[in-house]
């Protein structure tokens, strides 16, 4: 009797070993086939990112914070970089407010009852400026460059602009 009891608790271990051995073997199986797949999804997004990244150096290309020859030239002078870029930027933004129809530097007048704005500036180099302008309904671009006098004062000069013709 007791024999045929070690007999089936045997059996009995055996069949659940090799329930544990199939179940766990699935599992694994399971958890390498998502590696795999979680593996080419990486891959695929580090391609994604390089070419991002690739896009994105291109888009900055011409850009004051990129172009270190700009950025020496207004070191070699004294400025401190870090200072001078904002006060740039904020000098033309500053220009929007303004009384009366005519903006400071936009060569155009409002043809709605908002006043002519500059939106987005980009800084190209240590001597141009991109910069686009809007009334709200009709949009605009002027090109722009800038110098410091002796007082170290800002002096913008209107090279060239445009806008855009409504559609519709």
């Amino acid at each position: 009797m007791k024999s045929r009891i070690f007999m089936y608790l045997f059996i009995f271990s055996v069949l659940l070993i090799i329930f544990q051995y199939v179940n766990s073997k699935s599992i694994i199986d399971k958890y390498e086939e998502d590696i795999k797949t979680f593996k080419s999804k990486i891959a695929e997004n580090e391609k994604v990112v390089t070419a991002l990244e690739d896009q994105n150096f291109e888009l900055n290309y011409f850009n004051i914070d990129r172009n270190e020859d700009a950025l020496s030239y207004f070191e070699a002078q004294g400025y401190n970089t870090d200072q001078l870029i904002p006060a740039i930027i904020d000098g033309l933004y500053k220009m929007n407010d303004y009384e009366g129809e005519e903006h400071p530097i936009v060569p155009y007048v409002s043809m709605t009852d908002s006043k002519l704005l500059i939106n987005k500036i980009r800084i190209l180099n240590h001597r141009w400026i991109v910069a686009n302008f809007t009334d709200g309904e009709y949009w605009g671009e002027i090109f722009v460059t800038y110098s410091i006098d002796e007082e170290n004062n800002l002096k913008y000069k209107l090279v060239e602009y445009f806008m855009y013709p409504k559609l519709g």
